[in-house]
């Protein structure tokens, strides 16, 4: 792989992270674009997963402190735990099944309108929430399991895990700044299972050992993180200012155009 090609990816894998708009479906798209090779994605993804997991860390670094240092005050760790016991229960009951699903393209387009019918959603039951003054700031048990099952939806890929999330968050009643900073910090825990998991297996199929691509993927990682910092910044500045229906037009487009290329036989996956 080119240092370009990871650069590219990089930047890609780190906004779509977190904008709502599938980093899933956006790098299953364009590594096909690009024709990446089976064999370097495996490595390569585990490592921009890796970029944002640093992306994350980065920018609520106080937030990590505060919990660590008060576990008892701070409620943050048992609401993260919550969060994230959804997917774990997906990943242990359907094994292979959701391994078969996560790494399959062929409803890429369907899941991006669905990701875009999520966002509408929520901006509808935001405006729903602010009228009849039912908003919080205070993130509770009920809110972070609604988010984590919504957090297991988004593994498919084209489903959005932060435009799904934020989606469970707010239909339950947060506001949608809360529902956003909470939504990225469950990414930390998923991101780093799936890390572990994925790179357990790398290790095992040698993908570690004599890789001649390792300084683009090593850049490109660089590059997700850069990006993925820049983006969670970004996003919590215009949450509360620009409609959600803009990041859902885009996707429905752009799962409108999957669909098409895919039924004239430009895209195969």
């Amino acid at each position: 792989m080119s240092i370009l090609k990871a650069s590219i990816l990089g930047v890609v894998q780190g906004l779509a992270e977190f904008l709502p708009i599938s980093s899933s479906g956006h790098l299953n798209l364009l590594e096909i674009l690009m024709n990446v090779k089976m064999d370097q994605q495996l490595l390569f993804n585990i490592l921009l997963h890796v970029g944002t997991l640093i992306a994350v860390l980065v920018v609520f670094w106080r937030e990590w402190l505060h919990m660590i240092l008060h576990p008892i005050q701070d409620r943050t760790l048992v609401l993260l735990v919550i969060a994230s016991l959804p997917a774990l229960a997906a990943k242990l009951l359907l094994g292979d099944t959701l391994t078969e699903l996560v790494t399959s393209s062929t409803l890429l387009g369907v899941s991006f309108l669905f990701t875009g019918l999520l966002l509408a959603l929520t901006q509808w039951a935001s405006q729903r929430n602010r009228s009849a003054a039912r908003e919080t700031q205070r993130v509770g048990a009920v809110h972070a399991l609604v988010m984590g099952v919504l957090q297991a939806v988004g593994i498919l890929p084209g489903v959005s895990r932060s435009g799904a999330t934020i989606f469970g968050g707010v239909a339950s009643g947060l506001d949608r700044k809360t529902a956003a900073k909470f939504s990225f910090m469950m990414s930390m825990p998923a991101i780093l299972g799936s890390f572990l998991s994925e790179g357990y297996d790398a290790y095992k199929a040698g993908a570690f050992s004599q890789n001649e691509n390792l300084l683009a993927f090593f850049i490109g990682m660089a590059f997700a993180a850069a990006s993925g910092y820049l983006a969670i910044r970004f996003f919590m500045k215009i949450i509360t200012k620009v409609s959600l229906n803009w990041f859902a037009l885009y996707v429905v487009l752009l799962g409108i155009a999957v669909i098409f290329m895919q039924g004239m036989g430009w895209l195969a996956f």
